[in-house]
C-alpha cells in the first residue's frame, strides 16, 4: 500500500495537507500539454503527489513520466500554490489541500504512452483556449503562468 492509502485508512475522506508537484509541459511557450484525468474526468497538468524520500524535483518527472510516458529537459520553477484556492474534492470525497510546486519544461520527445489508470487522453492546448473542464486548482496555476510568462514576452 502506498502513502496516501495509508493515510487514507486512519483518517477517511478528511481533508490532507499533501505536497506535490505538477509540470507545464511546453510545446511551445504558448501551447501546453494537458491531460484528462482518468481519476476526475476534467483536465489537467501531469503532476501529483510526493512520495516519502522523493525531492520535488524527482515527484515531478516521476509524475510525468507515469502519466503521459515523457521524459523531460531540464526543469524551470514556476511557483507554489497553496491555500484555499488548491482545496480539491475528488468524486469518491476524498478532501486535500494541495501544496503543488509547479515546474516548466519541454519534452524530451513527443512519444506519449498513457497510463490509463491516471488518464483518458492528452492533447496540447493554446494557453489562450484552454478547455472548459479544467480542473479547479489549475485554473490559479494557469492563470498565473499566462500573466507572468506570456503577458511578460
Amino acid at each position: 500500500m502506498s502513502y496516501i492509502p495509508e493515510l487514507r485508512a486512519l483518517v477517511g475522506t478528511r481533508p490532507l495537507i499533501l505536497p506535490g508537484a505538477a509540470v507545464i509541459v511546453l510545446d511551445s511557450p504558448r501551447h501546453v500539454l494537458l491531460l484528462q484525468r482518468a481519476d476526475t474526468g476534467g483536465w489537467g497538468l501531469p503532476g501529483g503527489f510526493m512520495e516519502p524520500g522523493e525531492s520535488l524535483e524527482e515527484t515531478a518527472r516521476r509524475e510525468v513520466r507515469e502519466e503521459v510516458g515523457l521524459e523531460l529537459e531540464e526543469l524551470t520553477l514556476l511557483s507554489v500554490f497553496s491555500g484555499q484556492e488548491q482545496r480539491f474534492r475528488y468524486p469518491n470525497g476524498d478532501q486535500v489541500f494541495n501544496v503543488t510546486t509547479v515546474y516548466t519544461a519541454k519534452a524530451c520527445d513527443w512519444n506519449f504512452r498513457l497510463d490509463p489508470l491516471e488518464a483518458n487522453a492528452v492533447r496540447i492546448f493554446p494557453v489562450d483556449d484552454l478547455p472548459a473542464d479544467l480542473i479547479f486548482p489549475e485554473v490559479p496555476i494557469m492563470e498565473h503562468y499566462s500573466r507572468t510568462v506570456i503577458d511578460s514576452r
